[in-house]
């Protein structure tokens, strides 16, 4: 593909496109690599664009007592990326900023290539101020936080215009309001807001005010001098002398949408001033679907990574066939998490897996709300593995790991329960396709779409999770999966009942009375994934907005 042959650009704050390229922190880069490479597959006429992260996100430590600690092991660009033979400047702060840009061909299965762009400050010309404003995702203060937004937005939209793409760009993709500054460098270019507004489409993935940035317009301005126009007409701006960035993306695009059909509701609500659609968000098959049950699908299901569809035909492999790729995967996640944490973990026991971002609203604690009950009912018949990550200053987040840490130490010898460290997409695949039951227990409507639980399905994972994001639209329960909770009154109290009594008087007594019916259930789980593949979500997007 060639330059000129570019009509889509899409800007995201973080693409995890392996676990050895630390470029992204959760499920928002995660979902960004996944739909980069559906892109790819479907040979769209795309480039991707984001910030390099040298030191990425972090790694974590947990000790014994649940404390978590982070490091930021330097990584080295080269060979994976490949540096580009110039540099282009910024002006930021009053002065210039150097910025650097590697790319990543990403080649689909077909062969049609995706460049991503990976702009980066760490320069020697560059002061140290600047070297390591584009050093760590999500890092530092609100001043850095801006720097890094502008490098992005301001900075992407001149890096397209230095590659010679810009001119033949038809949609500018915002995935998330770090991306919004490009709008005002496109205001300049074009110099009118609804040429400007033909040409964008936003992305949101937030329900939770808080995940939203805003900064002080004062504050901006300090820091960007010119970058910002005087007349801007926001809400946010007129009301309270903030720029809301989310505000700021939907303000200047022609579409936009939501991440599941609840979510899209939920941020319809949360900007009523424009239309808000919704494409339910999916994972990228392919990667996420585990080794084992590849090479079963490859024998019985020829052309199912190509076209996601084919694993509807799940039905022609045995039960036994099933059962034993799934046992062998089992095998590799508990002999991994045996290795790590010496808790001795059966694979003959009831295995349900726990593992995302550690944030209050996703209430991990529900479990662990009777403990005398969950040792009842469990009787030795269940174990629990548990992972994620609190960011480095959410000291909610923290003391929720250092819970969960704290409930494993204290049924030790009652019910097995352990917590992995430093959850990526390694660890995440190994956790989503190893485990017999997803479990899932956010307060609704908190979660915008809630991947994890798409990628446990396709591996024949049945999903235990509140009806939120995605699993309002696909749970069957008792069929595929099971709900948890009455969506019209989520209340903590009655979701541990109702969480308990389902473990106890359907899911322990099918998966050791009733393998047939159980078997059926993972055949289910993989013919719901189909519907909420990389896959199917891009072809969404480019029906709907591209």
């Amino acid at each position: 593909m060639t330059k000129s042959q570019i009509k889509i650009a899409y800007f995201s704050a973080e693409i995890g496109i392996s676990s050895s390229l630390p470029t992204y922190s959760g499920g928002l880069g995660v979902l960004a690599g996944d739909h980069i490479k559906a892109a790819a597959d479907e040979n769209l006429p795309f480039c991707a664009i984001t910030l390099l992260y040298k030191e990425g996100y972090f790694k974590q430590r947990i000790d014994e007592d649940g404390n978590q600690s982070e490091t930021y092991p330097k990584f080295d660009p080269e060979p994976l990326l490949k540096k580009l033979e110039f540099t282009f400047p910024l002006h930021l702060m009053g002065r210039d900023v150097q910025i650097e840009v590697f790319r990543l061909d990403y080649k689909g299965l077909n062969g049609h290539t995706v460049p991503i762009y990976f702009m980066d400050t760490d320069l020697e010309c560059n002061s140290v101020e600047d070297r390591i404003i584009s050093l760590r995702l999500y890092s530092g203060n609100k001043d850095h936080r801006i720097m890094q937004e502008a490098i992005l937005g301001f900075g992407g939209i001149h890096l397209l215009k230095h590659l010679g793409i810009f001119d033949n760009i038809e949609t500018f993709h915002m995935n998330e309001g770090h991306c919004s500054f490009l709008t005002l460098k496109l205001l300049e270019e074009f110099k009118d807001e609804n040429n400007v507004r033909g040409k964008c489409h936003f992305t949101t993935h937030t329900p939770v005010p808080a995940g939203h940035d805003h900064f002080s317009v004062e504050r901006v301005k300090n820091l960007l001098y010119d970058l910002i126009p005087e007349n801007l007409n926001l809400p946010s701006l007129v009301q309270n002398s903030r720029l809301h960035m989310t505000e700021l993306g939907l303000h200047f695009s022609r579409s936009a949408n939501g991440v599941s059909q609840l979510h899209g509701k939920v941020a319809q609500d949360q900007f009523p001033q424009v239309q808000i659609g919704h494409i339910t968000n999916g994972v990228y098959h392919p990667y996420w679907i585990c080794p084992q049950l590849r090479e079963l699908f490859d024998d019985h299901l020829p052309n199912w990574n190509k076209e996601g569809k084919k694993l509807l035909e799940i039905d022609t492999i045995s039960d036994d066939t099933l059962l034993n790729a799934h046992a062998k995967r089992k095998r590799s996640l508990l002999g991994y998490a045996n290795a790590q944490v010496q808790k001795a973990l059966s694979r003959n026991t009831l295995t349900i897996g726990f593992a995302r971002r550690a944030a209050t609203y996703k209430r991990a604690h529900l479990l662990f709300s009777d403990m005398d009950r969950l040792v009842h009912l469990s009787q030795g018949q269940i174990q629990f593995v548990f992972a994620g990550k609190a960011h480095p200053k959410d000291d909610q987040g923290k003391e929720i790991i250092r819970e969960i840490v704290r409930n494993a130490n204290n049924l030790y010898g009652k019910v097995k329960v352990i917590f992995l460290e430093n959850y990526n997409m390694w660890l995440g695949r190994l956790i989503t396709s190893g485990v017999d039951v997803w479990l899932n227990t956010p307060l609704r409507p908190n979660e915008a779409s809630g991947t994890s639980g798409m990628k446990a399905a396709l591996n024949g994972v049945p999903n235990l999770s509140v009806l939120d994001g995605w699993w309002a639209e696909a749970c069957e329960d008792g069929i595929n999966g099971w709900a948890i909770g009455n969506p019209e009154e989520p209340n903590d109290e009655e979701d541990a009942n109702q969480l308990y009594s389902i473990l106890e008087n359907k899911i322990i007594p099918l998966y050791y009375g009733d393998k047939s019916t159980w078997t059926q259930m993972m055949k289910s789980s993989i013919k719901t994934g189909v519907q909420f593949t990389a896959q199917r979500m891009i072809r969404d997007y480019q029906e709907k907005y591209y």
